[in-house]
């Protein structure tokens, strides 16, 4: 069960680490060049610490999942990125993707 809480929680500081990344304005901006590496360090930490009984592919496949939703996201909401019908259904999609290997996880 831990697992899933550190796997869901790496996913969100993906989200951090892609945000900073973006404002950061190419790494020129300390403040957000180390939220992008405080971000990615503990993306990267509880990524591994789901891999106790999570398998690999699993792992990988909701981590990027829950970043590219969250990233996807905060771009529609923030960045002004497109915000189409199609594309938030295909997000949703993703969410039910990523629920569905948890349904069909055996740890």
């Amino acid at each position: 069960m831990y697992s899933w809480l550190f796997l869901f929680g790496a996913g969100i500081f993906e989200i951090g680490f892609t945000t900073c990344m973006k404002l950061s304005n190419g790494f020129s901006e300390v403040k957000f060049t180390l939220g992008f590496l405080i971000c990615a360090v503990f993306s990267f930490l509880l990524l591994n610490k789901s891999l106790t009984h999570i398998p690999l592919g699993t792992a990988y496949a909701v981590w990027t999942g829950v970043g590219a939703f969250g990233t996807a996201v905060i771009g529609m909401i923030y960045f002004k990125d497109p915000a189409s019908v199609a594309r938030i259904v295909l997000l949703l999609i993703l969410i039910g993707s990523i629920l569905g290997l948890k349904f069909v996880s055996v740890d």
